[in-house]
């Protein structure tokens, strides 16, 4: 429940605080749900495993891509434009091409 002044305390719990990574995001939705499977893919392995599995209603799904919206624009205008590669075939599993 809110305090008298309408702010939530949120938890972190110490086994979420170290995150998890991710390098591919999967979306799909139907009428009543949004479903976010975030990989993780590795260099010279074919195989990717779901690493978190985010569900939301639409509108919440829509709340955080304007929150993500807002802090990419945030994070550019303090760190320069981020640059995207060539959409053209781009998996991030492709971007690992370098010799040992």
């Amino acid at each position: 429940m809110p305090n008298e002044n309408n702010q939530f305390q949120i938890e972190l719990k110490e086994d979420v605080a170290g995150g998890i990574y991710s390098n591919l995001a999967i979306i799909a939705h139907s009428t009543s749900e949004f479903v976010f499977d975030f990989v993780r893919m590795m260099p010279g392995i074919s195989k990717a495993q779901v690493k978190s599995r985010i569900i939301m209603t639409p509108e919440h799904a829509k709340r955080l891509a304007i929150a993500l919206q807002d802090n990419l624009r945030r994070y550019e205008s303090q760190n320069g434009e981020i640059r995207l590669p060539e959409r053209q075939g781009y998996m991030p599993g492709n971007m690992y091409k370098g010799e040992a």
